[in-house]
């Protein structure tokens, strides 16, 4: 069984068991909570499922395992023969999530 899932602007799919990096989430570590209104797309086995926009009774829960920051990116701007340079750097905040269960009611 897997579903599509959307989050932060983002379609995932996922499987029970799926590790996944999201932006961040407002929880705390070893917290789990439900994706309702997200589920896109839900297939078991042969069943699929498609949503309009979304498939209902359909849930996703994901168990937060720790937050983290994504690697650093390097913004350089520049115009030349103007002695224009900005270098600015950028980490995104992200969670670490595990897909626990996807069930249908």
């Amino acid at each position: 069984m897997y579903a599509i899932i959307k989050t932060s602007g983002r379609q995932y799919k996922v499987e029970a068991g799926t590790t996944l990096e999201l932006d961040r989430i407002a929880a705390e570590a070893g917290e789990t909570i439900t994706l309702e209104d997200s589920v896109l797309l839900l297939s078991d086995n042969d069943k699929v499922t498609v949503g309009t926009p979304t498939v209902p009774g359909a849930v996703v829960s994901l168990q937060i395992k720790e937050h983290l920051r994504g690697p650093k990116l390097i913004v350089f701007k520049m115009k030349r023969r103007k002695r224009y340079r900005k270098k600015k750097g950028h980490r995104q905040e992200l969670t670490r999530v595990v897909v626990t269960d996807i069930k249908v009611s």
